[in-house]
């Protein structure tokens, strides 16, 4: 398993033991990480599963395809890090990795 450190925005942390494989939210929803609530279930259609994350993860993260870029339009949110979770596979390299979430999802 993958340890990945999910911390909402008041700072409270939830460890994940994530699978290798299954997205940064499916493991998150899989643990009931509070704030994560993916509410299309993982097809980029809602932006609820918003995660941010540090430079030194970038190069684990593929590339956004243009229906995620769009939704982080919408959302307001530019730049690097950050990222919907349900586009982002699990990886072994990620151990260890740590996620911001938004002050809300909704």
């Amino acid at each position: 398993m993958v340890k990945i450190t999910f911390v909402e925005f008041d700072g409270r942390e939830t460890l994940v033991d994530a699978r290798p494989g299954l997205s940064l939210m499916k493991n998150a929803v899989a643990a009931n990480v509070p704030g994560i609530l993916a509410e299309c279930g993982g097809n980029c259609a809602c932006g609820t599963c918003r995660i941010y994350f540090d430079a030194e993860w970038s190069k684990l993260m593929p590339a956004p395809r243009e229906s995620e870029t769009e939704m982080l339009d919408y959302w307001n949110e530019e730049g690097d890090g950050v990222r919907l979770s349900c586009q982002v596979p699990v990886v072994d390299a990620m151990d260890g990795m740590v996620l911001r979430l938004p002050e809300e999802q909704s």
